[in-house]
């Protein structure tokens, strides 16, 4: 018997070429666009290897644990790393960065993550990429939680290399990503003789074989479901409209951040300036005495598809998030979320406010 998972029509180059171009208009971007076979770590970490190699001096900015895995892959590559690390609670800012520039201005790459969905922040990367522009150096950045639920513009923010993954604010799957890869970087890579070849990490490969070939010719069979929900994810987002999908997560954030106050208990945005706050997922700190992975555990218990997680590492002892993403980007998820939350906190003695909650992310979504 067919299945309509399984005994698919093959995935055509001129197919896999087109679902690049719907990605390219989503970004808004002039430059080429690779769609990666594999997790977003796939282009984060290829992109890196491509560009970076012994006589690289980079800046890499730490707002979260994912600035920390490029600055070790920084390292691995023979660069020599320079880590520009802010508080979790915050963003880094231009002003930094350009001191960062006036200290060593040898700096050639620059390494930042757009969104830390992991601790909530987002950075200003408009008005970074300005600073990064004018001092010349080669600017790559993740930007895999906000793609979706903020702007990224590549192209008008001088980024040349940003990779993006589908399976957060663009409620696609996990399993495919893309970067998009300016001259700039390109030559960068043509020039670096540690850049992967014939490597599942290589841009170079992609490059000669797929884009300058004229995307006739895939480099290997593509990952055919991943790729058809791709198409599907943007298909969702272009009917919906790029605007109000990010209107839907910025709202979503305003609500968790408004609910979770008034809430009450002890819990806090653990983001201090709603400004710096990323509108892909909402960070809680939990009051004195509770455990946030214990307190996330009892939260789900009635309901385990809350889009509700305990920070990672050491964080889930203090951070809980919530991933008002996708398609949990919705005031149900707000609401469910912070009513089991509060549930949870009543359930340890602690005094909160669920009806205030409730009325507080209503009036902030209307």
């Amino acid at each position: 018997m067919t299945h309509p998972f399984l005994d698919l029509a093959p995935l055509s180059a001129a197919h896999f070429a087109a679902i690049e171009d719907r990605v390219a208009r989503l970004l808004g971007t002039e430059q080429d666009v690779v769609i990666m076979q594999g997790e977003a770590l796939l282009p984060l970490e290829g992109a890196i290897r491509s560009a970076a190699g012994p006589g690289t001096v980079a800046l890499n900015v730490i707002t979260g644990p994912y600035g920390q895995t490029f600055g070790n892959w920084l390292r691995d590559c023979g660069a020599e790393v320079i880590d520009l690390a802010v508080p979790f609670h915050t963003a880094v800012t231009a002003e930094q960065i350009r001191e960062a520039f006036a200290e060593r201005p040898e700096i050639d790459f620059v390494s930042l993550v757009h969104a830390e969905a992991a601790t909530g922040n987002t950075n200003p990367v408009a008005e970074i990429g300005e600073v990064v522009r004018a001092h010349g150096a080669l600017f790559y950045l993740d930007a895999v939680a906000s793609i979706g639920a903020e702007p990224v513009l590549p192209d008008a923010w001088g980024v040349d290399l940003c990779v993006i993954g589908a399976q957060k604010a663009m409620g696609g799957p996990a399993g495919v990503s893309a970067v998009s890869v300016s001259a700039r970087a390109w030559a960068r890579m043509s020039a670096n003789p540690g850049a992967p070849r014939r490597s599942y990490l290589s841009l170079l490969d992609w490059k000669e074989r797929w884009v300058d070939a004229g995307r006739k010719t895939l480099l290997h069979a593509p990952a055919q479901l991943e790729m058809l929900a791709l198409e599907a994810c943007v298909e969702r987002i272009e009917s919906e409209g790029l605007d109000a999908v990010m209107r839907r997560h910025a709202v979503a954030a305003a609500a968790t951040r408004a609910g979770a106050v008034a809430l009450g208990g002890g819990l806090a945005p653990y983001v201090h300036d709603a400004s710096e706050a990323a509108p892909v997922a909402t960070t809680l700190r939990t009051p004195p005495g509770v455990v946030a992975s214990d307190l996330v555990a009892r939260a789900l218990f009635s309901d385990p598809a809350l889009p509700l997680a305990a920070g990672g590492g050491a964080l889930a002892k203090e951070m809980i998030r919530v991933n008002h993403y996708g398609v949990d980007a919705t005031v149900g998820a707000v609401q469910g979320s912070l009513a089991a939350l509060g549930a949870a906190l009543a359930e340890l003695g602690v005094a909160v406010d669920p009806e205030g909650a409730r009325a507080a992310v209503e009036s902030a979504w209307r």
